[in-house]
C-alpha cells in the first residue's frame, strides 16, 4: 500500500540508480527463466540513495531499477534495519515489500511481521497480516498497523492490544505516538490497570504520566467505584477525575451515587464537589435517600482507616426525599458519623402528616427510618387531622420529635411553648374539642396510630373549646404555616424548586446580647 502523498515533504532527489556493490556469482541469460534480471548470489550488496540491501541471492533488474531479493534479507537505513527470508524492492518509487519473518528496528522499538511494506520517500511501514511492535517491556499487537520510521508515529487496526507496564489497551483502531508517549484509541475500546477497568469509545493517554482523557461517553471502574460521563479526565497517578456531561459517580461500598453536569474528585483525599443539576442517591438503607442541589461538597476524614467519615456539604436550593421523610431547605451538610442531616435557611421536614420548620434543623437517620429531629428556633410543628380541616400545632423556641418504624411516638418543646391541639374519640377518631394552652416545657405522648396519649407540662395556662363554640382567631396559632404545596413527591420530583415567597421566608431572630463596654481612651 502506498501512502499519500498530502501532508508530508518529499526527500530532495539523489541519484535515482540502484548499484549492485557485490555479488560472488553474476549470471544473466535473456533465454532463461528471468530473462530480464541479472541473476545474482553470494553476499549480494546493493546500494540505493543512502540505503544498503544484502541477501543471499537476488533478481537484479537494472532497466527498471528493481530488486528481488532471497535468503537472509537485510536492509539498512540510518538508524533503521529491516530483515526478512525475501523482498522486492523497487528503485523508482522508493518502495520495499518484505515477506516471512520481517523484523524492523530502530533504536529501542522493534516490529515484527510476515508482511511489510516499506515506503521510503515518507518514511511510512504497513503490515496488514498482523503484527508486534515491542519496545522494552512495552508491546502492541494488531491485524493490520501503519508506521512512520521517522516520527514514530504508528496507527493500528483490528484486533489490537496494547501492553504498557501494568495497563492493558484492548481496541480495534490506535493511533501511538511514541515521541510524546501518546495513545488515542477509537471504537469499543477497554484499559485496565492496577485493578481499574475503563471502557470508552474516544480517548487519549499518556503512557508515561497515566493522564487519561476520555470521551464517547466513557466509564471508569474498580473495586469500589464507577465513574461514567461524557467526557472524563482522569489522572491515576495524583488520584484526580473531572467529569463533565450527565456525569454518574457510584460508590459500590458506601451505597451512593451522585449525578450532575460537572463534578471533580480527589481519591487521595475524598475531597470533590459536583454541580449543574446535581443529585444524590444514598441506597445504603431500606430506602433510598435523593438529594437536589445547585452545588455539593464532599470531605472525608481519616481516609484509608477504620474511622473514616464523610460529611456532604449541599447549597442553594436543597430538596430531600425518602419515602418516610421530605426536606427542603437552603444548605445542608449530612454527617456520616452519626447519619445526620443538618438544614439551615428556611428548612422544612415533612413525616407523614406532620410538618416541622424552624432557622435549624437536625434529622438522624437510623438504619431504615428517621429516628430523631431537632428543630432549634422558631420551631413549628403541624400535623394535619384524618379530617383533613384541623391541625394540632405546636409552636416553641427548641423542639425534639423521637421517631420509632417512621412515626413521632414522643415529642418535646422547651420555650415560650404555645399549642392547639384537638383530642379525639377512641372509636370514630372524631374530634372532640380544640385546647389552647401556653406554658414553658411540653411533653407529648403519641400512639403508634398517630393519636395524641397524654401532654406533660410543669405549668399551664390554656382554654378549653366545644367544637361549636370555637372563635375563628383559636383554631391556628400565630406562627401557623402550612407549605404542602413545597413537599417533594416523589424522588424526580427533588429537582423541581418550588421555594417560599418573599414574604414567607423566616426572619432569623438572633439573641439579645449585653452592651459591650468601651473604654476611652486616657
Amino acid at each position: 500500500m502506498a501512502a499519500s502523498g498530502k501532508g508530508h515533504k518529499k526527500k530532495p532527489k539523489q541519484d535515482p540508480k540502484v548499484y549492485l556493490i557485490h555479488a560472488d556469482v553474476l549470471k544473466y541469460d535473456m533465454y532463461g527463466p528471468v530473462p530480464d534480471a541479472q541473476i545474482v548470489t553470494g553476499s549480494v550488496h546493493f546500494m540505493h540513495q543512502g540505503a544498503q540491501l544484502w541477501c543471499d541471492s537476488a533478481y537484479f533488474y537494472q532497466e527498471v531499477n528493481a530488486v528481488k531479493a532471497f535468503g537472509h534479507v537485510r536492509f539498512k537505513q540510518a538508524d533503521m534495519t529491516l530483515t526478512c527470508q525475501r523482498a522486492h524492492y523497487d528503485g523508482q518509487t522508493q518502495q520495499m515489500f518484505a515477506r516471512e519473518n520481517v523484523v524492523m528496528r530502530r533504536g529501542k522499538q522493534t516490529l515484527y511481521t510476515d508482511s511489510l511494506n516499506y515506503d521510503r520517500l515518507y518514511d511510512y511501514a504497513y503490515f496488514f497480516e498482523g503484527g508486534r511492535l515491542v519496545e522494552g517491556k512495552d508491546r502492541l499487537v494488531a491485524d493490520w498497523g501503519e508506521y512512520n520510521t521517522k516520527t514514530r508515529e504508528a496507527i493500528f487496526y483490528y484486533n489490537v492490544k496494547m501492553h504498557s507496564g501494568d495497563r492493558v489497551v484492548a481496541t480495534d483502531e490506535l493511533h501511538y505516538d511514541r515521541e510524546k508517549s501518546r495513545a488515542h484509541v477509537v471504537g469499543s475500546s477497554t484499559i485496565t490497570q492496577k485493578g481499574s477497568v475503563i471502557h470508552t469509545s474516544d480517548a487519549y493517554f499518556n503512557t508515561e504520566t497515566d493522564y487519561s482523557e476520555l470521551f464517547g461517553r466513557s466509564t471508569i471502574q474498580d473495586e469500589t467505584r464507577v465513574i461514567t460521563g461524557d467526557s472524563l479526565y482522569y489522572d491515576k497517578k495524583a488520584g484526580l477525575a473531572r467529569g463533565f456531561g450527565n456525569v454518574i459517580y457510584v460508590d459500590k461500598k458506601n451505597k451512593n451515587e451522585l449525578h450532575c453536569g460537572r463534578m471533580h474528585y480527589n481519591e487521595k483525599t475524598g475531597r470533590g464537589w459536583a454541580t449543574v443539576n446535581a443529585l444524590g442517591k444514598d441506597y445504603s438503607q431500606k430506602d433510598t435517600l435523593y438529594v437536589h442541589a445547585d452545588s455539593m461538597k464532599i470531605y472525608t476524614f481519616h481516609i484509608n482507616t477504620d474511622s473514616v467519615y464523610r460529611k456532604v456539604h449541599c447549597f442553594n436550593h436543597v430538596k430531600a426525599y425518602r419515602v418516610d421523610v421530605q426536606a427542603i431547605c437552603d444548605s445542608m451538610v449530612v454527617d456520616t458519623r452519626d447519619s445526620c442531616m443538618t438544614m439551615y435557611r428556611d428548612p422544612i421536614v415533612w413525616n407523614g402528616t406532620r410538618q416541622l420548620l424552624g432557622e435549624k434543623i437536625d434529622v438522624y437517620m437510623n438504619d431504615s427510618t428517621i429516628r430523631y429531629a431537632k428543630v432549634t428556633n422558631q420551631a413549628l410543628s403541624v400535623e394535619l387531622l384524618p379530617d383533613k380541616e384541623h391541625y394540632n400545632q405546636v409552636s416553641s423556641k427548641v423542639m425534639d420529635a423521637f421517631f420509632i418504624d417512621g412515626a413521632v411516638r414522643f415529642s418535646q418543646a422547651v420555650g415560650n411553648v404555645k399549642t392547639v391541639y384537638y383530642p379525639q374519640e377512641e372509636k370514630d377518631s372524631s374530634l372532640m374539642s380544640l385546647v389552647y394552652m401556653e406554658t414553658d416545657t411540653m411533653k407529648m405522648y403519641i400512639s403508634p396510630q398517630r393519636k395524641l396519649e397524654r401532654i406533660w407540662t410543669p405549668k399551664s395556662n390554656g382554654t378549653w373549646y366545644p367544637m361549636t363554640q370555637i372563635p375563628p382567631d383559636k383554631y391556628k396559632l400565630p406562627e401557623f404555616a402550612w407549605f404542602e404545596e413545597l413537599r417533594p413527591t416523589s424522588p424526580a420530583d427533588v429537582m423541581n424548586w418550588r421555594g417560599k415567597q418573599s414574604d414567607q421566608t423566616l426572619k432569623v431572630v438572633k439573641r439579645h446580647e449585653a452592651p459591650l463596654q468601651k473604654l476611652g481612651r486616657p
